[in-house]
């Protein structure tokens, strides 16, 4: 793995984060180089970064690139979005100013843990009151159930394996020999001994074959240079970051509207307005995607299940700027109501199970086949984890399962000085690729535009952290740095602690460190008529001139709104905010 630093006439130079995002904007154009246009990449030319700091400021206890990487990410989205913006408005067409600012691009990378409502944040024990509870199979309801997702040592010493239950808890719980409620047992560090002293019962090897058996999510936690050397190392290695690729069809190219279609007399237009988006995605990723699509001005509803179970505090960052409605796609209702949305819609994004929309009867390929003959096509994008090529493509498999079997994990725990795996603090690979995702939508609209015909983008959690790790790591210097900065509780952590204990000892520690982080001007507060609360939320890293970057109402619960494209509302206070 490479590493980075820098002398000057012979004396080591403050690392900059600046010339660093730089570096992996261009390494992030080499890997990208096959869908990257000329328009895109000659606005890539504009981008400006900017930071309230001197540039040096490396803001999360780990090892990685990951505001860097970051960066790259909306760097190439805001330029994508300002080639759309030209060919929307040619009247206007210009070298746009563009801005990419580093604090909020750090902000967005953990949005959820920095989001509140009613000023309460998702790990204060009183939020549950203000929420939606979404938590059917209650995954969430206890500590012992939450701590079936979680990093454990296998029988062979130095072997560790993440398990995880899902958004169910009970099957993964009970495939290791043990109960799947055991609301007696309140104590965090006596909930994971337990089960950590059941899954010390099997190999890593028998708990793959007991995952794939059970059809779980669950991974052998690897080593960087190890996954390199897997199969399914080697194939996405081999293959971009993402990719859009252009379905054989017949359909005309689809321009956009010449009109601005301002929300508000007083604000400039949005790049997607009139664009509609149908996302069927639950957790963060893929919600991520059609967040990143609404704040651009499209028109997103977010369809979920009234049967599946979904994080209840992701909603009141993820589901920003959307319309939320259930349909359940297995009854003749739901169905009908779907297939009449999906008649004027412009984007599906799906961020389930590979296969999963397959199996109710909408593939990409059924989807195509449903607005066949309507005289534009369609951008279907579709997240997961493992990727959709390679060994383990169809694997089921969450944010931590990624960062597990790519080594990212462990790469966290040796910066940390442990000779295991921990893993690292927030969702930081959800939000990347649900970038990526949304640059790929971005994309396919853009040749759809141009090229007419439909486009499938495909994107995945390993593929983010593939691209992250690929940049290196901070150098040995630089990682010191960090370690002394940085609270010393955050450092007693080990592999078994869980993601909430990882995120909330991380976020004391950062907002000491960085309270550039933390201030208001990041963030926006609107009252959200869906949660009849006040929700503060993250503002968006770009600035594109000429263009509103923003989003037209405040969040709501999933399954708030009626399956209708009509009766969109604005919220003057949200576009003004």
């Amino acid at each position: 793995m490479t590493v980075d630093g820098g002398y000057t006439n012979g004396f080591r130079s403050p690392y900059s984060v600046l010339e660093g995002s730089r570096k992996a904007t261009a390494t992030l154009q080499e890997l990208v180089a096959d869908q990257l246009l000329p328009e895109f990449a000659e606005h890539l030319k504009d981008v400006t970064l900017t930071t309230a700091t001197d540039g040096t400021q490396i803001y999360f206890p780990c090892p990685f690139k990951e505001t860097e990487a970051t960066v790259a990410l909306k760097s190439v989205e805001a330029s994508v979005v300002a080639a759309l913006a030209n060919l929307r408005y040619p009247q206007g067409s210009r070298r746009r100013k563009i801005e990419v600012d580093l604090e909020q691009t750090a902000t967005f990378l953990f949005s959820t843990y920095i989001a509140t409502i009613g000023g309460l944040g998702k790990q204060d024990p009183n939020v549950k009151s203000k929420l939606k509870d979404t938590d059917l199979l209650k995954a969430q309801a206890i500590l012992y159930r939450r701590l079936s997702a979680n990093l454990y040592e296998t029988k062979n010493a130095g072997e560790y394996f993440h398990i995880h239950g899902s958004l169910e808890a009970g099957k993964t719980l009970n495939m290791i020999g043990l109960e799947a409620h055991r609301p007696d047992l309140t104590d965090y560090r006596k909930c994971i001994d337990l089960i950590e002293s059941h899954v010390k019962q099997f190999t890593a090897a028998e708990l793959e074959e007991m995952n794939a058996r059970e059809r779980q999510a669950g991974v052998t936690a690897l080593k960087w240079e190890d996954f390199k050397k897997s199969n399914h190392g080697k194939t996405l290695l081999s293959i971009p970051p993402w990719q859009v690729t252009k379905l054989e069809d017949s359909s005309p190219p689809a321009p956009f509207t010449p009109h601005s279609h301002s929300a508000s007399p007083n604000s400039q237009p949005q790049v997607l307005s009139g664009i509609r988006v149908l996302e069927l995605c639950r957790i963060i990723a893929g919600p991520a995607m059609g967040r990143t699509l609404a704040e651009y001005g499209a028109q997103v509803i977010k369809v979920t299940s009234p049967n599946l179970s979904d994080v209840p505090f992701f909603q009141v960052d993820g589901n920003t700027g959307k319309h939320t409605c259930d349909l359940n796609l297995k009854s003749p209702a739901g169905r009908k109501a779907f297939e009449e949305l999906l008649q004027t819609a412009d984007v599906v994004l799906d961020g389930y199970r590979p296969g999963s929309l397959e199996k109710l009867g909408y593939s990409p390929q059924k989807i195509f086949d449903l607005v066949k003959g309507r005289g534009k096509g369609i951008v279907y994008v579709a997240e997961d984890c493992f990727g959709y090529e390679g060994e383990w493509a169809g694997r089921p498999g969450w944010q931590q399962i990624a960062d597990c079997v790519t080594g990212v994990a462990w790469a966290q725990g040796e910066f940390m000085g442990l000779n295991e795996p921990v893993v690292p603090p927030f969702p930081m690979s959800d939000y990347g690729t649900g970038c990526m995702g949304a640059i790929a939508a971005l994309m396919g609209l853009y040749r759809r535009a141009k090229e007419g015909g439909s486009w499938v983008g495909r994107t995945s959690l390993c593929q983010y952290d593939v691209f992250l790790l690929g940049l290196g790591l901070y150098d040995s210097t630089i990682q010191e740095k960090v370690r002394k900065e940085h609270d010393v509780e955050f450092f007693g952590l080990r592999h078994a602690d869980s993601v909430d204990e990882v995120g909330g000892r991380a976020l004391k520690s950062m907002k000491r460190t960085h309270p550039e982080l933390f201030d208001m001007k990041n963030m926006q507060k609107a009252f959200s008529k869906g949660f009849n609360e006040e929700i503060c939320w993250c503002r968006s890293p770009v600035l594109i001139e000429g263009l509103r970057v923003g989003f037209d109402r405040a969040s709501r619960p999933n399954g708030f709104d009626g399956p209708t494209w009509d009766d969109w509302e604005v919220e003057e206070d949200v576009i003004e905010g």
